[in-house]
């Protein structure tokens, strides 16, 4: 384990702890907004700035990832336990014991090594799963910003037209306070993109909510603010209950796999440093234990966060050390201040954090590059919005398997022509005439693609024509064959061999010498260095009616 805080010097400590208080502006708010997405009390969101925080500092790889819950993860706390029938009262019960069980998953992967698991959540299902939350979102943040009251609709879409037909019912002091907030926050992002625009926003607010009395004229505001610092507690729930939030910590658990590996791997390129994949989720898990202990909620990686500290030059983790320090202080002797935060406009702030979360580029240049992966993605953000967001999330992972299992049953396998060295390494689409053939398998033969492959060097032999006496099997991007893949390939050897052309490999592994072996594949069957070897070797009449296995023996 690295020493906390590597890559700090003397000469960047005021450059960090600028970059600290500056995270410190962004964070306040945004966690407010999503401690309300996630149907939380305020605390939930300013607890998640300390503990977490700490314990993630002191044990992540990464010197500028910042741990935080971000709109995705709020929405997925409130969408899963709505879906389980929670109560109101329950609520932050539960949503601790899901960070819990979200990070001794995340604790698991750690020490089992299965950072690789995030592979398998593609990019396309991110976008899909992430906008479907984030439309989600927006819908609730909406509703703030006119000041209308949640209604008893089920399901995005119903939530809609209610959201519509109650439009009449708006309040327009709050409606005027979003629309300034809105202005400001995009407007201000254009002009000076490092300015915190949501604090400012947030602070000017509430100054005109206190001054002219808003929350007398129909504008809601936060209201009363618990003091004092984080307090522990394990969550008191029954088996059953615990039961049902495995689901939901487990796709919480993935994400943060994904996102955080991912991120912090990333920017350890970018900027010259290591990273530990494993060491990464051992932080992010203990964070998340840690957050379900102290009454907060699930934490991850925060790209916008992280993004605004590496801008403004900061390659370490004191920032985040001084934003604990400065959410201590707030928690103390700052919620009275709390207290008058208008919500509409904290609607507003976080609208606008979420907008980059509908990913509509990433969309629209999936639609023009892979069709396929753009349906994955489509499908993801369709079934969390219609299903819900676990429902979502599996079927488009099953779609994403499917895709893959595709791509696998469709093996590469190409004809080489000689070139000018006559090496044998040109590939043309159509084999040329003559007596030896050579052809390139590629990954592994398995019993998903075995039959694909001996069709199509079937295929490619018909081709060359009946001339063809010698067949070349360049198995040099060949990875393994299971026993399916060796049946299928033995299939095609004798098939080969019945219509009398010899097959020789050329540019075997040794380890997979040692798996063709094990099935009897190479019984009789030349093997040679290069393609030229084996192509040469072909040509050349046999010797005395010497065997295939006698020519292996002399080749090999």
């Amino acid at each position: 384990m690295q020493r906390p805080l590597q890559g700090l010097r003397h000469a960047s400590i005021v450059r960090e702890s600028l970059a600290g208080l500056t995270l410190l502006a962004i964070a306040v708010p945004l966690n407010i907004g999503y401690a309300q997405i996630a149907g939380l009390p305020v605390t939930a969101g300013l607890y998640a700035l300390i503990v977490p925080t700490l314990v993630y500092v002191f044990l992540v790889s990464s010197r500028q990832v910042v741990a935080s819950p971000d709109a995705a993860a709020a929405a997925l706390v409130f969408s899963s336990l709505v879906g389980l029938g929670v109560g109101e009262d329950d609520f932050a019960e539960m949503a601790a014991a899901q960070a819990i069980l979200c990070g001794l998953a995340l604790l698991i992967a750690a020490v089992l090594r299965w950072g690789f698991l995030a592979n398998f959540l593609s990019h396309p299902i991110l976008i899909g799963f992430v906008a479907g939350l984030a439309l989600e979102v927006l819908v609730s943040q909406v509703r703030k910003m006119l000041g209308v009251s949640a209604g008893d609709a089920d399901g995005f879409f119903r939530e809609i037209v209610e959201l519509i037909a109650r439009v009449p019912e708006a309040s327009v002091p709050s409606v005027l306070l979003s629309v300034c907030a809105l202005v400001i926050l995009v407007g201000g992002r254009r002009l000076l993109p490092k300015a915190p625009w949501a604090l400012l926003v947030l602070i000017l607010a509430t100054l005109l909510t206190s001054v002219f009395h808003l929350d007398q004229v129909g504008v809601a505001v936060l209201g009363e603010v618990d003091a004092g610092p984080p307090q522990f507690a394990f969550p008191t729930l029954s088996f059953s209950q615990w039961a049902s939030l495995i689901p939901s910590a487990l796709a919480l658990a993935l994400i943060t796999m994904a996102e955080g590996v991912l991120l912090s791997r990333s920017y350890g390129e970018q900027r010259g440093y290591r990273t530990d994949s494993d060491l990464d989720l051992l932080a992010f898990g203990a964070a998340n234990v840690a957050a379900g202990l102290s009454m907060s909620f699930a934490v991850g990686s925060s790209t916008s966060r992280t993004a605004a500290m590496d801008q403004l030059g900061s390659r370490t983790q004191l920032p985040s050390i001084i934003m604990a320090a400065g959410a201590v202080l707030l928690l103390l002797f700052g919620t009275s201040v709390l207290a008058q935060i208008p919500t509409p406009v904290i609607g507003a702030v976080v609208a606008v954090a979420v907008l980059n979360l509908l990913g509509v580029r990433d969309f629209i240049q999936l639609a023009r590059t892979s069709p396929y992966e753009f349906g994955i993605g489509a499908v993801c953000l369709l079934g969390v919005l219609i299903l819900g967001p676990l429902q979502g999330l599996a079927i488009a992972f099953i779609l994403s398997l499917v895709n893959l299992a595709r791509r696998a049953a469709t093996p590469q396998v190409d004809a080489l022509a000689s070139g000018d060295a006559d090496a044998f390494t040109e590939i043309i689409e159509t084999p040329e005439p003559g007596e030896t053939l050579v052809i390139r398998l590629a990954g592994q033969v398995f019993f998903a693609n075995a039959a694909a492959i001996a069709e199509q060097v079937t295929a490619l032999v018909d081709a060359a024509g009946p001339e063809t006496t010698g067949l070349v099997l360049d198995a040099e991007g060949i990875s393994d064959v299971d026993a399916t893949g060796a049946g299928d390939l033995r299939r095609l050897l004798n098939a080969l061999e019945g219509r009398g052309i010899r097959v020789v490999f050329a540019s075997v592994r040794p380890r997979l010498r040692e798996r063709l072996e094990t099935f009897g594949l190479l019984d009789g069957i030349g093997q040679f260095p290069t393609n030229r070897d084996a192509a040469k070797a072909l040509a050349a009449p046999p010797s005395g009616g010497a065997s295939h296995e006698t020519r292996r023996g002399d080749f090999a």
